[in-house]
């Protein structure tokens, strides 16, 4: 996909593939099944990820108490005013989206992709402990009627890292689920956080060394957020430890990049938090600036996604 690289973009943007493979603009729409998390409900913990809200990374997701339909609706209409579009991505984002019986999943994922003929995509939001063999043959079947993508949070490789901030699976539960789902010809996405409490520059980008080892659709790059009313916050507010300025975020994504192949397309280089949440840091809100930078250092230096694989 070196071909979606330019002048202006260093690295295979999720827009620059969207537009190639669709040859459209296209929505994607959050939606909320309601689903809880094994590490919310006490089969891993009760605690969650520390710095993960009560609504389960979902702040931004669809209405839990409208039904689907309505939820894509309101979505659909958000974005409307910015441009037009009949392509779709419908993107089950708040909670565990494979957290269930198989009954219930295949029911949820169907109602899903027969409420528009132009939703093309399927996105599922999970997490590796919650992927297995019979998980994996529903996502096949679905996968049929309309592409299924699965979007594992993964956060960091560094064990003590992983602990501390009580994610509750291990690299092992990762790479048993990656295996499963490239089996099945089921595209993942992986998430990783920038600016975990105490992880080096080095740290950082080790965990991208290491996933690109896998066959992966994509990579979500976030910095780390520290909200209100999370655990994380409630830390910091007590003991403030170091965060990333933007200048680190930067330098240290753009090495990411430069280790990652460039059959990985970078969904995501920057994530959102309500600003009446966010504690630190308040740079994160200036998305177009982050993206701006990024683009900026890498046409300094002459460096490209890939360079260093």
């Amino acid at each position: 996909m070196k071909h979606l690289m330019n002048h202006e973009k260093h690295y295979i943007t999720f827009n620059n593939y969207l537009k190639d493979r669709f040859h459209d603009k296209v929505f994607r729409v959050s939606l909320n099944a309601g689903f809880t998390c094994p590490n919310r409900d006490g089969l891993k913990s009760t605690k969650g990820c520390i710095y993960c809200s009560n609504k389960l990374s979902g702040d931004f997701a669809g209405d839990v108490l409208d039904d689907f339909s309505t939820q894509f609706k309101k979505g659909v209409e958000l974005e409307s005013h910015k441009w037009q579009s009949s392509t779709y991505i419908a993107y089950l984002q708040a909670g565990t989206n494979t957290y269930g019986n198989v009954e219930q999943l295949r029911k949820i994922y169907n109602e899903i992709i027969n409420i528009n003929k132009f939703i093309k995509v399927l996105s599922i939001a999970t997490r590796p402990d919650c992927i297995n063999e019979e998980i994996v043959n529903l996502l096949k079947e679905i996968n049929e009627k309309c592409e299924v993508w699965i979007e594992l949070g993964f956060q960091t490789m560094h064990e003590a890292t992983s602990l501390f901030i009580n994610k509750c699976y291990t690299n092992q539960d990762f790479e048993y689920a990656i295996n499963l789902l490239n089996n099945a010809g089921i595209k993942v996405i992986v998430h990783i956080i920038n600016g975990l409490p105490y992880e080096t520059k080095e740290m950082m980008v080790e965990t991208a060394k290491y996933l690109n080892q896998f066959n992966l659709f994509g990579i979500k790059i976030h910095m780390l957020h520290v909200m209100k009313d999370t655990i994380l916050g409630d830390l910091y507010l007590k003991e403030p430890f170091k965060l990333l300025s933007l200048e680190e975020f930067v330098e240290i994504t753009v090495e990411q990049l430069r280790y990652l192949n460039t059959n990985i397309v970078v969904h995501r280089l920057t994530g959102d938090a309500p600003r009446d949440l966010l504690i630190e840091p308040i740079w994160t809100l200036k998305k177009f600036i982050v993206l701006n930078e990024i683009d900026k250092y890498m046409r300094k230096h002459n460096y490209y996604q890939g360079d260093l694989c």
